[in-house]
């Protein structure tokens, strides 16, 4: 099976397209195989059918399955690391700094793409490359909560990264079980839900200033 307009094949012949936009094609092609078949299963051919590419072209862009792969995962990471970010850094409002981080990891795993299973759901999760990429992930969120943390309630260091850790655990946790589980609340019910209870503990830390 072949892309369909992809821009891969015009009236038999192949299109040359930009090289950025060709990556991203073949980026795309790749994501499907992946998360349809995991890493071990899904073959370069499989790729470039998806793509509708020849395999040269595709290793023109992409030596192997593992670079490929790994693209990918950084793409994803860096995302969901920025979705974060930008939830501490959108408003001052810390309670809904707490519902927008949920919500970031409510929209990843529910997302049509399935990219989540590349980062939650690995089948290479003792690659070292791969390792590091999802570690990133926990590590970069965690940063972002814990300055949030230090600026608002002047903690040390250590008590907001453990904050930062268990609100990040909770989001993350609670994301998968609900999609696992056939999404039984509705999303937004389900991300008020998760909101609520890091608020609750959040919020017992008084800001700076303010007597405990």
């Amino acid at each position: 099976m072949t892309a369909a307009g992809n821009g891969a094949q015009t009236a038999g012949r192949p299109t040359r397209l930009p090289r950025s936009a060709r990556r991203k094609q073949l980026l795309a092609a790749a994501q499907e195989v992946f998360v349809a078949q995991g890493y071990h299963a899904a073959a370069m051919d499989d790729i470039a059918e998806r793509a509708g590419v020849s395999k040269p072209v595709l290793y023109q862009h992409f030596p192997g399955k593992m670079d490929l792969y790994l693209a990918l995962l950084d793409t994803h990471c860096d995302a969901i690391v920025a979705q974060v970010q930008d939830a501490m850094r959108g408003t001052s409002d810390n309670k809904e700094r707490v519902s927008a981080s949920v919500r970031a990891y409510f929209d990843f795993v529910d997302h049509e793409s399935e990219a989540f299973r590349l980062v939650f759901e690995s089948d290479l999760r003792n690659d070292p490359a791969v390792r590091q990429r999802v570690e990133r992930v926990e590590q970069g969120c965690i940063a972002a909560i814990t300055d949030t943390i230090i600026s608002d309630t002047g903690v040390s260091r250590s008590h907001a990264e453990l904050l930062a850790s268990g609100l990040v655990g909770a989001a993350e946790t609670a994301a998968q079980f609900w999609l696992a589980g056939g999404r039984q609340v509705p999303k937004a019910e389900a991300e008020a839900l998760v909101a609520a209870l890091s608020w609750r503990g959040i919020a017992s830390f008084p800001l700076q200033g303010e007597s405990a």
